[in-house]
This record gives C-alpha cells, structure tokens and sequence, in this order.
C-alpha cells in the first residue's frame, strides 16, 4: 500500500472488457476509474443512492495508458483525491496489475458537485468534505 494512494479497489478483467487481442478496450478504462471511485465513496460513508446522494457530474476526464492490460489479469484501481475545491473534486487513480507499483494507467477525474433542481453548480457541503477528506485517500 503506498502512502499517496490509500484507497484501492481489486477486480479482474473479464472476456467483455477486451478486443480480438484480448487487450481491455481503452473506455474500460473510465469504467473501472468509475468503480475505484464508486468504492472510496462507499468507504468514505459518502451517500451515492437516494434522497440524500451527493450529486456529481463529471467535467473533464483524462486518460494516460502506459502499457496494457490483459483478459484475466488481477487489477488493483488505486485511488486518492488530488484537489476538493468549493464545488469541485479532482480524483486521481492509477491502474495496476495486482502486486506492482507500475501503472498501467493514470486516470484523472475533474466532478462538480450540481444541486440536481437547478442543475447548477453548489458547494460541497460540509458534512460531505469532512467524510471525503478523513478517508485514508482524502486530503
């Protein structure tokens, strides 16, 4: 476990995710960003379903693939928080193959919070920064 990314997530690639290659499809990158951060959200007792959800919208996605990966790898989708602003979050997560420190992606995710009735942008309450910065991935 590495001191900058506390919070990580493991799956394995499945036969739906790859091309002829057996090479994972460079959207299923996004996808199992979404997961990663899906999980520390979980972990970090942050509302993702109902009435009281904390509602964010992504705003900017990039993507850096350093080398692929593979049908049937392990993979673990480590996560932190690289910036909580007013009204936005900046995540950063890495994908590697289980057991190495070699990423074979970096993925950062830019969310705004958005007050769904006006679809604008709103301030992270309070409540919710607090849980987003004392998970072991916040900061």
């Amino acid at each position: 476990m590495t001191a900058e990314f506390a919070h990580f997530h493991s799956f394995r690639v499945r036969f739906a995710e790859v091309d002829a290659q057996a090479v994972v499809f460079n959207s299923r990158y996004l996808e199992y960003a979404d997961i990663v951060l899906t999980e520390f959200m979980r972990a970090a007792d942050v509302p993702i379903l109902g009435p009281d959800s904390f509602e964010m919208h992504v705003v900017q996605a990039n993507v850096q693939y350093r080398q692929p990966l593979r049908l049937d790898d392990a993979v673990e989708g480590w996560m932190r928080i690289d910036r909580i602003g007013r009204s936005s979050i900046a995540f950063e997560v890495e994908l590697r193959p289980a057991g190495t420190a070699m990423a074979s992606a970096v993925i950062v995710l830019h969310y705004v919070h958005v007050d769904l009735a006006t679809g604008k942008s709103a301030e992270i309450p309070p409540m919710i920064r607090a849980r987003l910065e004392s998970c072991p991935a916040g900061r």
